[in-house]
């Protein structure tokens, strides 16, 4: 059963290696890690069984894809130079895990070092996955242990970044506070009526993960703490942590 979550971005932006030299953005982007680090520690501190890292996968049309541990993080696509977890050169080679898992493997290898860390399953989610699915899937991926954490990992609404920076967009800005509402008051049935129609014009990559989050909590009981909103790069992070009733 689910017994502890969290919610995390995934810009290629987190990982240092795409940063390059220090910039003007950098205090708003050690916040975000800092809130993203703080999120790992929340689950690791739920002593879990099995960590569950779940996000959109544009690679599949299927409603999931499970990769295998040696599964390959990398941003090559985004000509950053990070690989975890092998080479993806040869096409008989690993698979190559999407952005959103990509990050969600830098963010559990930062806590790695600790001891007692459970293994990790990864789970990619057909990016326009329908809700009623992704609940499925949900409550399945609670099943896989006694103790099963989730680290649910998408971003908001990215259409600010389309227009002119700092524009105000009354609709994106509306979802926003739909979904971190949710998530500080660790609201799944609020998660689980997201509509998938919006995904396509906000540009919000974080819709399928935070459904498949909902229906892994089912109707238990969480606590919440918001750990991080903003929107630094015209495009809203937010980093929350649920954790089960006893």
């Amino acid at each position: 059963m689910l017994t502890v979550a969290a919610a995390c971005p995934h810009p290629p932006l987190l990982i240092p290696e795409a940063t390059g030299a220090p910039g003007a953005g950098d205090g708003e982007l050690a916040r975000l890690r800092a809130a993203c680090d703080q999120a790992v520690a929340a689950l690791l501190a739920g002593h879990p069984d099995l960590i569950v890292v779940v996000g959109a996968d544009p690679k599949t049309t299927l409603r999931a894809v499970e990769y295998p541990p040696d599964a390959v993080a990398s941003l090559r696509e985004f000509g950053i130079p990070f690989t975890a977890g092998g080479s993806p050169g040869p096409r008989d080679g690993p698979p190559v895990l999407p952005l959103s898992l990509t990050v969600g493997r830098w963010l559990l290898s930062r806590a790695a070092a600790r001891p007692g860390v459970p293994p990790a399953a990864w789970c990619g989610v057909a990016a326009d996955a329908a809700p009623a699915e992704c609940l499925e899937l949900g409550n399945k991926l609670a099943a896989l242990a006694p103790r099963v954490a989730m680290l649910a990992m998408g971003d908001g609404p990215g259409r600010r970044a389309r227009g002119v920076p700092g524009a105000a967009d009354p609709e994106a800005d509306r979802y926003d506070d739909q979904v971190a509402a949710a998530l500080a008051a660790a609201d799944p049935g609020a998660l689980a009526v997201l509509d998938p129609g919006q995904d396509g014009r906000l540009l919000v990559a974080g819709r399928a993960a935070w459904q498949v989050l909902a229906g892994a909590a089912g109707q238990h009981p969480f606590d919440a703490v918001l750990r991080y909103r903003g929107t630094p790069y015209e495009v809203t992070y937010v980093v929350a942590t649920w954790r089960r009733h006893a």
